[in-house]
């Protein structure tokens, strides 16, 4: 595949105007996915060393939120085909946030992210879905279709590029742009990530954060981001002005993380991050994870992983669409929790600390209203004697 060098049509610019102004994209492979039994196995004769129960969550902005309906649970047995003239209709109600999950071909190891489509584009007549659903299209097919024998090995910040190089040459998108949160996890409990712009995760390990991403932005609400320009969008840049943005996938902070048996990983686009503070999440996980037995508080005051996580993170019926799992749970209650504090006009949260400390004379209060999405996956350590399941 071309790299993005190559590619005559992204410019890689914005203004003002194209910075991110409102909600972000999710994306999911495929809805035929959507609300299915979630674990990672792998497929070789040596058992993972970890496995990845993943669920997501999500709603657009101007849509009320079900937990039942508005939730994914992923499903490894399924296999993806390549996107054809996927349907607006089709997606989930997730507005401009989009999300992927998908296995690394047969490997035991997972890749998942979020992206977030910038709502500005919708002012040049662009929807800032197409881009943000299709570029996790392409990076879960990308993972998808992954030789772990043969290719170099995959890493979070190369499937954001397969995934980038992949639409800027999908002649049915002329513009667009989206933040990415990319991920892999491999079966040796290992994760990289790739960060670029507003959207990120928290480790969270033990009843505290473990570590987190920082935001990559060029001026205030105004993050990194992969872009497709058409030329005369470049042209009227050229002529009235305004600052390019050269964002590549190259520019994404990438960090590794050795994980442990009850980690938490949390992905989420900037409708979460923009309203619950860390300690927030942190503190509605914590409270799932310990009345489920997940975490268990010892005599000390400390905090311990449950030996066997199996019941929580495992459906009872595989075939109810309307199960609950720890992971979904989690995932949610965060989105839960974001959509009220977006509305709620009093209760700062930080976007609104962002707004006082740059332009203190705003008088901004209250949450942001905005499309949200939440990925989870709950860590476990499989037992030497498992055997593969696929």
């Amino acid at each position: 595949m071309a790299s993005a060098a190559t590619c005559t049509r992204p410019v890689r610019t914005t203004w003002r105007a194209f910075a991110k102004v409102s909600t972000r994209p999710f994306y999911h492979p495929l809805s035929a996915q959507m609300r299915s039994p979630s674990h990672c196995y792998s497929t070789s004769q040596n058992t993972p060393k970890f496995s990845y129960h993943i669920a997501s969550s999500f709603i657009a902005k101007d849509r009320p939120y079900d937990p039942n309906t508005h939730v994914f649970h992923f499903n490894p047995y399924n296999r993806i085909q390549p996107p054809r003239n996927r349907r607006p209709s089709a997606r989930p109600e997730s507005g401009h946030d989009a999300f992927f999950i998908n296995r690394i071909n047969d490997s035991g190891s997972v890749a998942f992210g979020v992206a977030d489509g910038v709502g500005g584009w919708v002012d040049s007549g662009v929807d800032p879905a197409d881009f943000s659903h299709g570029f996790c299209d392409y990076m879960a097919i990308a993972a998808h279709e992954h030789d772990s024998d043969n290719d170099p090995p995959l890493t979070a910040r190369s499937l954001m590029q397969k995934g980038y190089d992949a639409i800027c040459h999908d002649r049915s998108l002329r513009a667009g742009g989206s933040t990415a949160c990319v991920a892999i996890a491999g079966a040796d409990g290992n994760l990289d990530v790739a960060n670029l712009g507003d959207s990120g995760f928290l480790q969270l390990r033990l009843n505290g954060v473990h570590s987190y991403s920082e935001p990559q932005t060029h001026a205030f609400n105004t993050p990194f981001q992969l872009s497709i320009v058409p030329p005369s969008v470049a042209a009227r840049m050229a002529a009235f002005g305004g600052a390019q943005l050269s964002d590549m996938p190259r520019d994404a902070d990438v960090t590794q993380h050795a994980l442990r048996h009850g980690d938490v990983l949390v992905f989420a686009t900037d409708g979460v991050l923009d309203n619950l503070f860390n300690q927030d999440i942190l503190r509605i996980a914590s409270r799932v994870l310990i009345s489920s037995g997940a975490w268990v508080m010892t005599e000390a005051g400390g905090v311990r992983v449950a030996d066997e996580l199996d019941p929580l993170v495992k459906p009872l019926q595989p075939a109810d669409a309307r199960t609950v799992t720890l992971q979904s749970l989690l995932a949610t209650e965060l989105v839960t929790a974001a959509k009220r504090a977006s509305v709620n006009t009093k209760l700062d949260g930080p976007f609104a600390k962002e707004v006082q400390k740059y332009y203190p004379h705003e008088n901004w209060h209250g949450g942001k209203v905005d499309d949200i999405c939440v990925i989870v996956a709950v860590v476990k350590k499989e037992t030497e004697g498992m055997k593969s399941k696929l």
